[in-house]
């Protein structure tokens, strides 16, 4: 499966998976103009658009996405988030498998501040291959199985943030919405630990703090825990 960064973090995320048959976007929290360009002027590739959360920098483009007729897929509370209209967006549900292309799609339940957020366990039927995608929460409540790619917020980890706040950098009340509202590094570690990693292939830390992470410490601390190849976007 190929994964292609267009955006991460928290001004702009969108990403693009293919596996030879389909082509998808995850996310289109980036102008649509950035988008053409880093797919080639090729939006007609593209089969759809799956969104986690009504959130502008996830959400962004959506619009433009709707009149490029790339179908969008996110649950109704997302829709409601973004005053969509039925008719131009696939309502999606939690634990109930959809179909894009070549690729069956899962949704489940994250935790953000947001109206239903949603994460997804991506198949492949064309090459067997399984990506796990989770974004903006601060807990995952579910365990995955057969998984050969994860793509993972971790948005702090904690020593940066306590430092941040002791230097008065980062406002106490922020530091607060953000420990309930994302995922940190101990939390990654926690549920990358919980799972059967042993046909992963490679982990994409996503969504990172651009100023209460440690970045060298997270690849190094993902990397003991899981053995795998870490790629930081």
């Amino acid at each position: 499966m190929e994964i292609k960064v267009l955006g991460s973090g928290s001004s702009g995320n969108c990403y693009k998976i293919s596996d030879g048959k389909t082509a998808l976007l995850i996310e289109c929290g980036i102008p649509i103009t950035q988008i053409k360009k880093q797919l080639d002027y090729r939006l007609r590739d593209i089969a759809g658009c799956l969104i986690s959360h009504e959130h502008g920098d996830h959400r962004k483009s959506w619009r433009s996405i709707v009149k490029a007729m790339i179908p969008l897929y996110m649950t109704r509370g997302t829709m409601n988030g973004i005053n969509a209209d039925i008719g131009e967006i696939e309502a999606v549900f939690y634990l109930k498998p959809f179909i894009v292309g070549s690729f069956s799609i899962i949704p489940f339940e994250l935790k953000h501040d947001a109206k239903e957020p949603s994460g997804f366990y991506i198949r492949s039927n064309a090459t067997g291959e399984n990506l796990l995608y989770i974004t903006d929460t601060c807990y995952v409540e579910d365990t995955f199985g057969a998984l050969t790619h994860i793509m993972i917020e971790i948005n702090y980890n904690d020593e940066t943030l306590e430092a941040n706040i002791a230097a008065g950098i980062l406002h106490p009340t922020l530091a607060r919405r953000i420990k309930k509202t994302h995922f940190s590094l101990d939390r990654a570690k926690r549920l990358l630990k919980a799972n059967d990693l042993s046909k992963v292939r490679s982990i994409h830390i996503i969504h990172i703090s651009s100023s209460n992470a440690d970045v060298p410490k997270i690849k190094r601390e993902i990397q003991e825990v899981t053995g795998k190849e870490i790629i930081i976007c």
